[in-house]
């Protein structure tokens, strides 16, 4: 109606105060092709996003199937690239199939919610990612939060339950800490009591394990058929999409039962081929998944943080104000740092989150150092 005032949108307002008063805002920043600034925020851990093989990977794709999918993966989104990539990170990690999805975040999706449903159960580590979390939320199962990597209580509530089935999930490596899953105890008890262990590998391909085949294969549990691995294909592998690996018996069900793989549109093809060609790339160098613990390693040195286990080195500053502000005073001085703030860690211990790449010149680790130091010594006078 003309000149009525529409007030429906005042709570958002009231909301984003609240949220700048408490430093919690966000903002876009585009990156610009060339960016001077040292990357140390992005999840290219192997340094392959510009490597000519991944992008020639990329583009053959391009030129062969076109730029989109074209529908979904039951109906026209599969092409053999798509096979061929399942094919090959199966083998890759040692698990007998794997299937290809839009994203990380859906193949968690899909996973847990296909993986659980009415009348189960899941136990989820308090550090598991959003995508798991929200999975939970979505399966219809009842979830129980267990205190972060604690097996006593994991043991406690699956010897418990009342439910038939029951799926445990949890990172392999954690996002926000780097800290590691311990994966052998969690599956001794999975194995025990019957549930199924999921373990999300997004930060653990390329950095854990032989050649960067995982936590899950660095623990012994690769082929394990209570055993279910999703991944990103974002991080290490420079690339889109997600995966879910395993038993050929959990793919079958996957593709009858996972919404968000029937219902989405199939992974593009420019994405699958280039994924395919850093983990080629990764194969035939598998040395770039020490370089990358080593690299972490010296700016856990610079910055007194704890030793690392993956390429995640967080710093943690306490208020998100301060946080903030580090973040900014290291992009004044060349480096882009990660800057996370509640809700992605919890209430006071907000940070710089770190992450180290295999291709890191020694002259960049020395500029890192430097404003490294200058800036945490101003933040912590």
């Amino acid at each position: 109606m003309v000149g009525k005032v529409n007030t429906s949108l005042n709570w958002l307002t009231a909301v984003e105060a609240d949220r700048r008063a408490a430093g919690l805002r966000r903002e876009l920043r585009p990156r610009t092709v060339d960016s001077p600034l040292i990357d140390l925020a992005s999840n290219d851990y192997l340094g392959l996003v510009r490597h000519p093989d991944v992008i020639e990977g990329a583009m053959a794709a391009l030129r062969r199937w076109g730029a989109g999918a074209t529908g979904s993966r039951l109906v026209t989104g599969t092409t053999t690239e798509h096979e061929l990539l399942e094919v090959e990170l199966a083998e890759f990690v040692g698990a007998d199939s794997g299937l290809v999805f839009s994203s990380g975040y859906t193949a968690n999706l899909g996973a847990v919610t296909a993986l659980s449903g009415p009348g189960s159960l899941i136990v989820s580590d308090a550090g598991s990612h959003a995508s798991l979390v929200d999975a939970c939320r979505l399966s219809r199962a009842r979830v129980v939060v267990a205190p972060h990597s604690d097996v006593g209580f994991l043991a406690d509530t699956l010897r418990s339950r009342v439910e038939e089935r029951a799926l445990v999930v949890t990172d392999s490596v954690f996002s926000a800490d780097g800290d590691l899953a311990p994966l052998r105890e969690m599956h001794q008890v999975c194995r025990e009591y019957g549930a199924i262990l999921l373990v999300d590998e997004a930060h653990g391909i390329g950095v854990r394990g032989a050649g960067g085949r995982g936590l899950v294969h660095e623990s012994g549990l690769a082929g394990e058929p209570d055993v279910v691995v999703t991944a990103t294909l974002s991080k290490s592998l420079a690339s889109q999409g997600g995966v879910v690996l395993g038993d050929n018996k959990i793919r079958a069900h996957l593709v009858d039962a996972a919404r968000t793989f029937i219902f989405d549109t199939g992974l593009a093809p420019a994405a699958v081929g280039a994924a395919r060609a850093a983990l080629a790339v990764l194969q035939r160098e598998p040395t770039r998944a020490l370089d990358v613990l080593a690299r972490a390693s010296e700016l856990a040195d610079v910055t007194g943080a704890p030793s690392p286990e993956s390429a995640v080195v967080s710093v943690v500053l306490g208020d998100p104000q301060r946080a903030f502000d580090a973040a900014s005073a290291c992009r004044d001085q060349g480096l882009h740092v990660g800057c996370f703030r509640p809700p992605s860690v919890p209430e006071g211990t907000s940070r710089l989150r770190l992450t180290a790449r295999a291709t890191l010149s020694a002259s960049e680790m020395e500029q890192i150092a430097l404003v490294l130091r200058e800036v945490l010594a101003g933040t912590r006078a």
